[in-house]
Formats: C-alpha cells, structure tokens, sequence
C-alpha cells in the first residue's frame, strides 16, 4: 500500500468530525429557509479556513511535502467542485427548486458525493496498492475527461441538463407518482391514499446522478498530486463540506465564469501527463517527473487566467453597449 499519514486514529477522528460536521449541515437546514448573503459568507469563511488550519498542522507535524501535496489536491478539488455546483444551480433551476429548500438539496447532493468519493478513494488505494500501472489508468481517464470537457465548453453542449433523459429520474418516475408541487423538505408525502415522491426527491436523484460523474474525474484527479489514501480523503472532505454555503455566495459569478470548464479540463489535462510521467519514471527513471510545486503554480496560473478571460469577456457586451 502507498505510504500514508493516516494512523488508525486520525482517520477515527477525521471520521468523526466528518460526521460532526454534516450533522450540523442537517441541523441547519432542518427549518427551510432563504439563505442571507451574510449567513452563506459565515459559513464559506469557516470552511475555507478549515483547511487552511489542517494544511498548517500538516506542515507541522509531517513537513512541507505532505502540506504543499494537500493544498495543491485542495485546490483541484474544490476547483472542480465549483464546476459541481454549476450543474447544480442548473439543476435546481430545471426543477424549479424553492429558495427556501435549494440548501437542502445542495446538502443531499454533498452527502451523496462524499459517500461515492469514499468508494472511488478506496478503490484508487486498491489499484495503486497491485501496481504501478494504475497511474497510467488514472492518466488515460483524465485525458478522456479533459476532452470530453473540452468538446463540450467549446460545443455548449454542458449548458443545460437534459433531465428527462436521465434514466435514475425517468426509473423514479415509473417506480412512484410524483407530486406537481413541492412539500417543504419532505421527500415523500401521501396522496390520494398512497405514497408518492414530491418534486424534492426526483431533483436529489438527478443531483446523486451528476455526482457519480464528478467522482470519476476528480478522484483519479487528486491521485495524480498524492498518493496518499488519507490526503486524497482529506482534500475530497475539505473541498465539498463548504459547497452548500459557498454556491450561495456564488450563485452570480458562477454564471460568469463562462471560461471555467476551459481551464478544468486544461487542469486534467496537466494532472493526466503528471501521471503518465510518473508511472514512465517508474519503470526507466531517465524520465522526468513533475514536482507538486509545480503542479500548484500551473493550476493556480490556469485558474487565475480563465477567470480574468471570463470577466473580460462578460464586461465586453457592457463596454459595446456603453459606446452604442
């Protein structure tokens, strides 16, 4: 197995906490209710500094490799969980969802991707513990998903989920009746003398859907920065804990980030030749690797540049308009 950090014990309490902390997310949104700007920014600078703090005492206590490999696994992370919550403000937007539930979905949805993470962290771990080739598995799977994302920001064919072609959601229909209006955050109601799904439960199947495929990125995505089951699990924890505050701080520069997929997939991309090269030093050691970083400056530099050309891009229709 891959050298890790996590002893019995920390990967105990970081259960625990884990746990602790989606409790409260549950206890939170438990009264439906609008989220405030200033609640939803409370919130996000509570779950930004989490890391931050764990990056720190990972410095501390195990020396700046394990820390620079966390933070720059963070920063994929929650790089491509941004993108996560942009289907999922489409999403929420396709069905309608009241204000007063979104946080509730976006909690379900957070929920359901930490549990598959956990599945794809474990079965990362078991192809990394049969072999070396496994890097050159999570290389190709990067590059396809670079291309894919790629073809489909150039294309626009990622603007807008086709629901109705989901087949978790058209089973769901088949299975039970589903309510024309929402209920609160009930999942189920009865009706008419028999159970029957509301609204809420067929957008959280959709949402648990789009989850599976972000778990197939993002996963081979942080093993291309650390080997590490623990530190893989970690930046997986920190990145989607602070999703359901941080889309409602925002829910308006999400959709000016016109240029975001560009950058992810470029970010893929990079992190799937960083594999490649490293399972090739492996076996002919001529072959040069890419420092952690390294891997950092280039994924800060690539997201720095896609939000700079997003915002010019989306101020030029003012700046025509102002002339005209």
């Amino acid at each position: 197995m891959p050298h890790s950090v996590g002893s019995p014990m920390l990967w105990l309490i970081s259960i625990i906490v884990l746990l602790a902390l989606v409790v409260a997310d549950f206890l939170v949104t438990r009264r439906p209710h609008e989220v405030s700007v200033r609640e939803a920014v409370g919130w996000s600078v509570f779950y930004l500094a989490l890391p931050l703090l764990f990056g720190v005492w990972l410095w501390w206590d195990f020396g700046g490799d394990q820390a620079v490999e966390f933070l720059t696994g963070y920063v994929v992370e929650k790089s491509l969980s941004v993108d996560n919550l942009f289907v999922f403000m489409l999403l929420l937007a396709a069905f309608a969802v009241p204000p007063a539930v979104q946080q509730r979905v976006l909690l379900y949805g957070i929920v359901g991707a930490l549990v598959l993470r956990g599945v794809f962290i474990a079965a990362g771990a078991a192809l990394l513990a049969a072999g070396t080739w496994a890097f050159l598995v999570f290389g190709l799977i990067l590059f396809a998903s670079a291309v894919k994302m790629l073809h489909s920001a150039l294309s626009g064919s990622e603007a807008e989920p086709d629901i109705s072609r989901m087949r978790s959601v058209r089973f769901l229909r088949k299975l039970m009746p589903v309510t024309n209006e929402y209920h609160g955050a009930r999942l189920t109601v009865r009706e008419h003398g028999r159970r029957a799904l509301t609204p809420l439960a067929v957008v959280v199947v959709a949402v648990f859907a789009t989850d599976v495929v972000f778990a197939i990125d993002s996963v081979p995505a942080v093993y291309g920065i650390t080997d590490d089951p623990y530190l893989v699990f970690a930046t997986n924890a920190f990145a989607l804990l602070g999703l359901r505050a941080l889309y409602f701080v925002l829910h308006t520069a999400l959709a000016k980030l016109i240029h975001l997929n560009h950058g992810l997939a470029v970010i893929l991309a990079f992190i799937g030749v960083k594999l490649t090269l490293h399972w090739a030093h492996g076996i002919w050691p001529a072959v040069p690797e890419i420092p952690t970083a390294v891997s950092l400056a280039v994924i800060i530099g690539v997201l720095a540049v896609v939000t700079a050309t997003s915002l010019r891009a989306g101020n030029r229709p003012r700046a025509l308009a102002s002339r005209e």
